[in-house]
């Protein structure tokens, strides 16, 4: 199984970047397809962003399509998901997530890992 702890998380200003990461430990990310989702109090956790290297494809939530950018590093073993032009409604707490399937998928019930989180919040 993977082992996955993200990073980066912060507090920014509407209209500024970052970048979180989310390590993999204990397989390759070549072997998941990988995701991104969000979750703020008191909603269900929301769909960002998922990518399958290996199958190709990557594909965005409809809130973050054109601003935010999922990506790795193969040798790091490490995946990324860049913010920018971030709004105050970006504001959550970000998780990672691995899944056993080689199609990428938007449905937080097909992932199998997650990581701890890592809250991001805009302020405006």
């Amino acid at each position: 199984q993977v082992q996955l702890v993200e990073s980066g998380g912060g507090l920014v200003q509407a209209g500024g970047s970052l970048r979180l990461s989310c390590v993999a430990s204990g397989r390759t990310l070549d072997m998941y397809t990988m995701g991104w989702f969000r979750q703020t109090p008191g909603k269900e956790r929301e769909f960002v962003a998922t990518a399958n290297w290996s199958a190709g494809g990557t594909y965005y939530g409809d809130p973050v399509k054109g601003r935010f950018i999922i990506s790795r590093d193969n040798a790091k073993n490490t995946m990324y998901l860049q913010m920018n032009s971030l709004k105050p409604e970006d504001t959550a707490v970000y998780y990672c997530a691995a899944a056993r399937r080689s199609a990428i998928t938007t449905s937080r019930s097909q992932y199998d890992y997650w990581g701890q989180g890592t809250q991001v919040t805009v302020s405006s």
